[in-house]
């Protein structure tokens, strides 16, 4: 019985040292852009012909004001802005399943409650050329469910969410930049 403790001792002490020599680190292939990466950011970023980030600021937060979000953050130094608009996130359905699966589990019913819509913008001089700046907008989706937890949070990738932003802060930015 000893031999089988000491053996098993010895064991579990080698197991945990081999796994203690395994290679860790950031893989190669984590920091090598992919085909998805740069969909995601072409269909993020425009660029504009003005080198002046303060009107194109002032253009994004008035669309972004428009369109019903409410200014978080501003840092002209920084050409940074972000945004919020919070929505019912409960859908009757989900709502009506999640309570039909928790009774038959016997268990709590977790489903969708609210969600916030958060909107980040980035601005920066383009890297080729000296009369132009890009502009980087992300969307995202944060979900809390009905106990009170955030418990989803996502990119939000519709191409015409993103599309329809940038015509909006095209046309802002040509009247910000002609004082209309």
């Amino acid at each position: 019985m000893k031999l089988k403790l000491v053996l098993f001792s010895f064991l579990l002490m080698a197991s945990f040292y081999l796994a203690g020599c395994q290679k860790t680190g950031v893989p190669k292939e984590a920091l090598t852009p992919t085909y998805v990466t740069t969909e995601q950011r072409s269909l993020q970023t425009r660029q504009y012909d003005t080198l002046n980030e303060k009107e194109i600021l002032a253009a994004t937060a008035g669309v972004l004001q428009d369109l019903g979000f409410t200014l978080d953050e501003s840092e002209t130094k920084l050409g940074l802005i972000t945004a919020s608009k919070a929505r019912d996130a409960q859908e009757t359905g989900k709502v009506v399943g999640a309570i039909f699966v928790a009774a038959m589990l016997g268990g709590q019913a977790v489903y969708d409650k609210e969600q916030k819509i958060r909107v980040s913008v980035v601005t920066k001089k383009a890297l080729d050329s000296t009369s132009k700046t890009n502009v980087r907008v992300t969307f995202q989706r944060l979900i809390w469910n009905n106990q009170g937890r955030l418990w989803k949070m996502e990119t939000l990738e519709d191409p015409e969410m993103y599309q329809g932003f940038f015509e909006k802060l095209s046309k802002a930015v040509f009247l910000e930049g002609h004082k209309v």
